[in-house]
């Protein structure tokens, strides 16, 4: 038999991974406790799609535990420790706005809980593949350091820049620079991560995300970028734009595609293996860009408002580089570009508003 446990397994990354590996797995064994509700209000609770995931997936068995309890995640690995084949830890707190309000919650959340996620499946699952939904914002705000350019849309990176035919790779330093209190928490959990697989040998890879985005997204004004952006170009409500210019750019992946990257692992893992994740130069925009876009779409004029004031170690330009994730999987490739996953979060929300 074998199993797959899933946290955050009502969220976007979460629920995706749900269905995919449901096809792969005996069991699905999801742990979400909706601290997105807590996090973000009502409007972001994922109550609903964990209602969906119950009825729709057969093989999925629902658990509402709180990765800081580190007896309650253990429950549930010494339950099915013998099959466990694979932990995918999407939960977080994901909000470098939110973590500034509560810094304690927020790295309770994303350093203790991987830590419990990680020394539970060491204590009980050692030989089953970890997978950690990392981000972009373990490089603070290091790559506003690079040489930008700014264009009528969109600021864009110099091109003679090695950075310019790929995106940002690995090996940027994580070191010295502002990353928001959300950004250190996740630092802390990804070198975490990376020391499990390389000191104790397990099967670990850390992934790096850019904007992570589907149409199962909660989205909110503090997290949620694309899908927030189209349920206010659907229902009319006011988008504020935070600084820049709105010509920031970042890229987006669509969840389905994250996921046919944690399978790609999967097959072939690696130990402590770090890998930026995103859309590259598949998918990337800027706000302006998007906002155009969603215009395009829904065939409605956005109400938008435009603040000077910048999100605290916000990126002005950020595309991912998957070259090293591409030369040691390579038969990956991105399925969803730019205007597909628009359109899909687009008829998605319709439906739900």
């Amino acid at each position: 038999m074998r199993i797959a446990i899933i946290t955050g397994a009502a969220g976007l990354i979460g629920s995706e991974a749900v269905k995919f590996f449901s096809q792969k797995m005996d069991l699905v064994v999801g742990i979400d406790n909706n601290m997105r509700a807590y996090f973000f209000g009502d409007n972001a609770s994922t109550a609903w799609n964990e209602k969906l995931l119950e009825e729709q997936v057969k093989n999925y068995k629902h658990v509402k535990a709180d990765i800081r309890d580190f007896a309650a995640i253990e429950n549930v690995f010494k339950k099915y420790e013998k099959d466990i084949a694979i932990v995918i830890h999407t939960a977080a707190q994901p909000s470098h706005d939110w973590a500034a309000k509560e810094p304690l919650t927020d790295f309770a959340v994303n350093a203790i809980g991987t830590s419990n996620m990680l020394e539970n499946t060491r204590l009980h699952a050692p030989h089953a593949v970890f997978i950690f939904t990392s981000t972009n914002k373990v490089y603070g705000d290091t790559p506003n350091l690079l040489p930008l350019v700014e264009h009528e849309d969109r600021y864009e990176i110099d091109e003679k820049h090695p950075y310019y035919k790929n995106g940002i790779d690995e090996t940027m330093s994580i070191d010295q620079s502002k990353h928001s209190l959300f950004g250190a928490s996740k630092v802390a959990a990804d070198v975490l991560a990376q020391e499990y697989g390389r000191y104790f040998e397990m099967n670990v890879g850390i992934f790096r995300g850019g904007c992570l985005t589907g149409p199962m997204h909660s989205g909110t004004q503090l997290h949620g970028f694309l899908s927030y952006l189209m349920k206010c170009a659907i229902t009319g409500e006011r988008y504020t734009i935070f600084g820049y210019k709105g010509k920031q750019v970042r890229d987006n992946i669509h969840s389905a595609d994250l996921i046919n990257m944690f399978w790609n692992f999967y097959q072939n893992p690696r130990q402590g293996e770090v890998y930026n994740a995103g859309g590259g130069r598949f998918a990337n925009c800027s706000m302006k860009e998007a906002i155009a876009l969603c215009e395009e779409i829904t065939e409605k004029k956005m109400n938008t408002v435009y603040t000077e004031t910048n999100r605290i170690g916000d990126h002005i330009w950020y595309v991912s580089d998957l070259s090293k994730f591409r030369s040691h999987y390579p038969d990956y490739h991105w399925k969803y570009d730019l205007k597909t996953t628009a359109t899909e979060i687009f008829e998605f929300i319709r439906k739900r508003v």
